[in-house]
Parts: structure tokens; sequence; C-alpha cells
């Protein structure tokens, strides 16, 4: 699942229209709509990512919000790294299990061609 998608599903879950999402996080609902839809990248501000996370009712340790701030990283990897899908869906699960310590570019390559080959 991509970041769009996750908000969205979250956000009608929740009984919040697109309007109201917008209003809330102060953002142009044409642009946020892009979002959604993979039009646009996700925002890479981590305070915009609480921002979105508190309007959703997500908790501080939530599984939900890790999905957010994870979706919300791997949407700005190469796309050239990620053209396989079964890898972006394997990335949140590499996240969470890295989560104290950040991997270095290589660390991260070889991850990808260990996937790649699995």
């Amino acid at each position: 699942m991509r970041f769009g998608e996750f908000v969205r599903e979250a956000r009608i879950q929740k009984g919040m229209t697109l309007k109201e999402f917008c209003r809330i996080l102060e953002m142009d609902v044409s642009n946020w709509s892009k979002i959604e839809r993979g039009k646009l990248q996700p925002p890479k501000s981590r305070v915009v990512l609480k921002k979105i996370a508190e309007a959703l009712d997500f908790d501080e340790r939530s599984d939900n919000r890790q999905t957010l701030f994870d979706l919300a990283a791997v949407s700005f990897i190469p796309a050239d790294l990620l053209d396989d899908g079964m890898i972006i869906q394997k990335l949140p699960i590499f996240f969470r299990t890295m989560r104290g310590e950040k991997p270095s570019s290589e660390d991260l390559k070889e991850l990808i061609k260990k996937i790649r080959e699995s």
C-alpha cells in the first residue's frame, strides 16, 4: 500500500471528508487529493506528518502512526530501486526492525539486492 492510499482509507474510516481533513491540516484540497491518488509525493516534514497522524487519531506508539511515517519515507526512495512492487511492501517491516538505527545507503542497497534475489 502507498502513503496516499493509506491516509485516504484511514480518513474515510474515521468518517472525515477530504475538505474537513484539509481544513484541519491547513492544506489545499486539490493538492492533497493528488497526494492521496499518488500524483504528488507525500510531505517530507515530520511536523506535517505528525499533524496528519493527530488528525487521524493515531496514538504516539501505534502501528498506524509508524506505518504513516514509513510509507512517507518509502515514497522518497528512487523508483529504479523499487521497480518490484514486492520491495515496497517489505520496506515498512524493515524500517520497524531497524527503528533504533538508521541504515546506511549501502546497507539499504544490499537489502534491496537480497530481497530481489529471494
